[in-house]
């Protein structure tokens, strides 16, 4: 099947599947076919043994603007309806996507953050300025202990991140000790003096975050050598075995990867990788008015993180052929300017379909290459960039990546199933090339999920889908779209974009045939 390339702005002349028109900016009846087709080709049965892990569906929450604070936490005093200081409404609506891990203190915020101020009876907990995000002070009234007890009420995993810019090795170490251990030492018993009795598991620890900008600033060489210090001391106690994650590169700095795998090598179980689907770091844009040429904008910004991924991952396999250090995207997504009229420097933004188109097309690539990566997590959990939750006072809404994260839940640990597809695609304005169908697949006791992405604002997708057996599948879908590309849900309209039932499609022998609507996500389950 031939490429389909047309320009954003949508005046070109293209060949396409069989035939010569051209589409204009005011898409004229008649001058275009009203779809493109796809051929997609499902080896269902697959020997294949790759496996997507459930981290790669996990979720970040920083202590930035209203996350922590009114997002997840309340306090127990509060009128609004709470399980000891955590919101039931937004508790009950994260059991329901299964998080498989939560990182936590942050970000930025954990090389700032000292643990030791955050246990103890809450009048005697000192407080802070949060100076990379909006100068807020803080009552840590959420600490270690209020995490790791919310992480056991989620039946998540805790990710940890430690203190590398402005902490002590000594601090650090006694950090994990205080979480870990069940001995009779002085961490130890600092933490049942505090309320707890039996430690913690905590598997996730990471060793600093960006310490290349504000974790400290430091060159690869440098950070080697403190990771190698800081993580010499963070023991395993009582049967916990710390998982140790290293912090990685931001984007396309793969010395910083290369310096890495060189110096740290074993010592680390994970290397980190942030990369976000920012066009411009000057001008973000608004979260809700944008245009055709910003939607392609950022979908070829967030399908570029295959080739960045690819990259890092290649380096990795130079040093670590046998894959047995773990890539660990802990941070991702889209951050678009705050929202008019909230606190500079809390990141809250709105979140549309867009936001869920750049969230499929991203899981999609995640899933290809969970050889190497095992973790991701979106940036953030609850009011800040691509969250999963907006709150405001008692109320609480879901965004349209969370609608998205639910539809995906069925390839959390599945099994991947190998796919070949060609997609007609696009130039965005920055000259990217943007396939305009997205897909993955996965098998799970017995029943397979097919996710699908649509990207064309105008245009419908049909999906041949050639399967390499004959069975007859009972299938069901679900559909996540809107009218307008910046459908977003508010306060007063919740419900404006979330998933609907979808029979779009109809199946033969070792076929299905499915048709996708224009900017749409669609997940068929096969039984």
């Amino acid at each position: 099947m031939k490429k389909l390339l047309l320009s954003a702005a949508s005046i070109v002349a293209v060949l396409a599947f069989g035939g010569v028109w051209s589409v204009s900016a005011q898409n004229k009846k008649g001058d275009a076919p009203s779809q493109h087709e796809v051929r997609l080709t499902l080896h269902n049965q697959s020997s294949e043994k790759q496996i997507i892990p459930k981290e790669i569906y996990g979720q970040f929450a920083e202590h930035l603007g209203r996350c922590i604070y009114g997002g997840i936490w309340v306090g127990e005093n509060s009128p609004i309806p709470n399980q000891k200081g955590y919101r039931v409404d937004v508790l009950e609506a994260l059991r329901a996507l299964k998080v498989p891990v939560l990182r936590w203190p942050g970000g930025c915020f954990a090389d700032e953050y000292h643990w030791m101020d955050g246990i103890g009876p809450y009048d005697k907990r000192p407080k802070m300025v949060n100076t990379n995000w909006g100068g807020t002070v803080e009552d840590n009234s959420f600490g270690t202990h209020e995490f790791l007890n919310f992480c056991e009420l989620l039946g998540c995993e805790p990710y940890v991140n430690g203190n590398v810019g402005s902490g002590s090795v000594e601090e650090m170490a006694k950090w994990v000790e205080y979480m870990t251990s069940d001995a009779d030492s002085p961490m130890a018993n600092l933490r049942r003096e505090n309320g707890r009795d039996k430690p913690w598991k905590v598997k996730y620890f990471g060793v600093g975050n960006e310490n290349w900008g504000c974790g400290g600033n430091m060159r690869p060489e440098y950070y080697s050598d403190l990771y190698r210090r800081y993580a010499t001391f963070c023991k395993n106690y009582s049967g916990n075995n710390l998982y140790k994650i290293a912090c990685g590169a931001s984007d396309y700095d793969y010395n910083w990867t290369d310096v890495l795998m060189n110096q740290v090598g074993r010592q680390m179980q994970g290397l980190s990788l942030h990369y976000y689907s920012v066009l411009d770091w000057g001008r973000k844009g608004s979260a809700t008015k944008f245009n055709t040429d910003d939607w392609y904008a950022v979908i070829g910004k967030c399908a570029e993180v295959e080739s960045v991924i690819k990259r890092h991952c290649d380096i990795m396999d130079q040093y670590d052929p046998r894959r047995q250090i773990d890539m660990i995207l802990d941070e991702w997504g889209t951050w678009w300017d705050e929202e008019p009229g909230t606190v500079r420097g809390h990141l809250y933004q709105q979140n549309t379909l867009r936001d869920a188109m750049v969230a499929a097309v991203s899981l999609n690539i995640f899933h290809k290459y969970t050889y190497r990566l095992k973790m991701a997590n979106i940036a953030q959990m609850i009011n800040v960039l691509q969250s999963m939750i907006l709150t405001r006072d008692d109320e609480m809404i879901l965004t349209p990546t969370y609608h998205l994260f639910k539809m995906y839940v069925p390839h959390q640990d599945a099994t991947v199933v190998p796919m070949h597809y060609e997609s007609a695609s696009l130039r965005d304005v920055n000259r990217r090339e943007v396939e305009l169908f997205s897909a993955t697949a996965s098998r799970k006791d017995g029943v397979m999920t097919l996710s699908m992405v649509n990207v064309d604002l105008e245009k419908e997708c049909k999906v041949v889908i050639a399967l390499d057996d004959e069975t007859k599948y009972e299938i069901s879908g679900e559909i996540l779209t809107a009218k307008n590309m910046s459908e977003h849900n508010t306060f007063e309209n919740p419900d404006n974009i979330k998933t609907q039932s979808f029979d779009g499609f109809k199946s033969a022998k070792g076929q299905i045939e499915v048709v996708l609507p224009a900017k749409s996500v669609v997940t068929l389950t096969l039984k």
